[in-house]
């Protein structure tokens, strides 16, 4: 039997309620529809735990009430408050959601209210919502990723310095070793010596957080599995472990492809069917490690079922388009990896790729 419940602010009692949120950095927008649709109230709270916890109490919330909120970086923190008053909560996908609910007018009432109505008829595309303990791993390795970006971006300044300069440095070997790097600080060039100096303290933060990925990937049963792959590393391994969360809601290989948008777009109109650039959807942190392991599997794998098709398809079509295709195969690896719990064989019978 339903509950009826009753708000604090006007006394009227009701039994169903949907509640839309259109999230931004300083306030929440929020409407509450009732089980017929019409909006129940429809206003602005601060974007806080405190106001958004005085809201949610104004409103008697019971198992019958649902709240909606679109993904975005501020989601966990209210979806965990609200979690712990018993309320259903969704995450909306931005890109599905706003496809289903395009609109000329947009306004964050509206945007609320949209929600709020798809909600109630049940079309929402929601986003998977992993655990805390996955967060925090997948915020970490995103750390150290956005770190590197940091330091690739000051190296490639450092480069662009010298090519407008028409310098020279007679240097042979890796860049940015010591060698290189006293050979730099030789041109006395105050750009490239203060841009040295902050790649050297982003080097110190890179390790840091490398060393605690390292001692993580060691204690992971999932990681140290996915570190049996030719090609994935312990930073690779977490990476992987955490953007994928949970493999078992993906009911084959092909989905997890899909998500880390690995596979062809396709157009099919009047029985002609054309397959175009990969989606790019999903995760594309996961999409640039397999691009990643890819070729580092390559070079550590030259035998491998992957390696055989990469070069197959090279000669073919390119590196450029092997190197995504056989991406998505070593993906479909690790599907099998996860999803059966067991170390990497070289037998392309033991995985449908």
């Amino acid at each position: 039997m339903n509950k009826f419940y009753k708000s604090k602010t006007d006394g009227t009692v009701f039994k169903n309620m949907f509640v839309g949120m259109d999230v931004h950095k300083n306030y929440l927008q929020v409407a509450v529809l009732d089980e017929k649709g019409k909006v129940v109230s429809n206003s602005r709270v601060d974007n806080n735990l405190i106001k958004v916890n005085e809201f949610f109490d104004t409103l008697h919330p019971g198992n019958n009430t649902k709240v909606v909120m679109e993904s975005s970086g501020m989601w966990y923190n209210i979806y965990k408050i609200l979690r712990e008053k018993n309320l259903d909560v969704r995450l909306s996908n931005p890109t599905k959601t706003r496809a289903i609910a395009s609109a000329k007018i947009k306004t964050d009432k509206l945007d609320a209210v949209k929600l709020a109505d798809l909600l109630r008829g049940g079309y929402i595309a929601e986003c998977y919502i992993p655990t805390r303990e996955t967060m925090d791993l997948r915020e970490l390795v995103r750390h150290r990723a956005a770190l590197v970006r940091m330091r690739t971006k000051l190296k490639n300044k450092i480069h662009s310095i010298i090519a407008m300069n028409g310098t020279s440095i007679s240097y042979v070997g890796t860049t940015f070793t010591k060698g290189h790097i006293e050979k730099l600080k030789e041109l006395n060039d105050y750009r490239i010596n203060g841009y040295l100096r902050i790649i050297e303290s982003l080097n110190d933060e890179i390790n840091a957080v490398s060393k605690k990925i390292i001692l993580l990937a060691q204690e992971d049963e999932m990681a140290k599995l996915l570190m049996t792959v030719p090609g994935i590393g312990y930073y690779s391994a977490l990476l992987i472990v955490s953007e994928v969360g949970d493999i078992n809601r993906f009911p084959d290989s092909h989905h997890l492809c899909s998500y880390a948008g690995l596979i062809p777009s396709t157009h099919s109109s009047g029985g002609i069917t054309y397959h175009g650039s990969i989606t790019k959807t999903g995760s594309k942190y996961l999409r640039w490690i397999m691009l990643e392991c890819l070729h580092a599997h390559i070079r550590n794998d030259k035998n491998s079922n992957v390696t055989q098709f990469y070069h197959r398809i090279s000669k073919k079509k390119g590196n450029s388009k092997a190197a995504v295709a056989a991406a998505s195969k070593l993906l479909k690896i690790v599907y099998w990896v996860m999803k059966e719990n067991r170390t990497y064989h070289n037998n392309k019978s033991k995985y449908n790729v």
